[in-house]
């Protein structure tokens, strides 16, 4: 059997419109993103889910709050789901720390490894459900990328708020390797 997932980047925050490189920062949640997770709301309330994942980054879980107000389920919050750690690049302005970045911040391949063990995680507990996963734009491209056996790059960006419903099917494909990318979501 399948997992079907519907993947959700969080709403835009104060740090996504100062193009700040958020990584593991909590991000705050502008009137905007409120705003775009309230829409997505609208638009899956009808949907019924087994289950709801997020990040424990506060600009996930307050997306997650938004977008669970219909389902009332527990939520899991697990820094699995996380951004990348931008290590010491965390906090600048994307636009300078897409020259900088290096083997400081965490690898592409550490992504996919943590991608492969939530969604372990999550096909198991939740064969043949529908399971909604709040996460952070590269993040989600990553396990976008785990599921479906593709590369990264093979992956487009996701905007704020932005939904993409994804069949996960065990065992995962073997990755079709993975290559480092600059600083370009969170």
């Amino acid at each position: 059997m399948s997992t079907t997932l519907y993947l959700v980047r969080h709403g835009q925050t104060e740090e996504n419109a100062a193009n700040i490189l958020q990584g593991h920062l909590p991000g705050h949640l502008n009137e905007e993103g409120r705003e775009q997770a309230a829409r997505l709301r609208d638009r899956l309330k009808d949907i019924q889910f087994d289950a709801l994942y997020s990040s424990d980054l506060k600009r996930c879980r307050d997306t997650a709050r938004i977008l669970n107000g219909p389902h009332g389920l527990p939520p899991v919050f697990t820094p699995l789901l996380r951004e990348r750690d931008w290590g010491p690049f965390t906090g600048m302005d994307i636009l300078k720390a897409r020259t900088l970045i290096d083997n400081r911040a965490e690898t592409v391949d550490a992504l996919f490894r943590r991608a492969r063990t939530i969604l372990e995680e999550i096909g198991s507990r939740h064969d043949g459900g529908q399971v909604l996963v709040v996460s952070h734009g590269l993040f989600c491209r990553v396990l976008q990328a785990a599921c479906l056996g593709k590369t990264l790059r093979e992956i487009p960006r996701m905007d704020n708020a932005e939904v993409r419903r994804v069949v996960l099917t065990l065992p995962l494909p073997l990755p079709a390797g993975t290559e480092e990318t600059g600083a370009t979501a969170n």
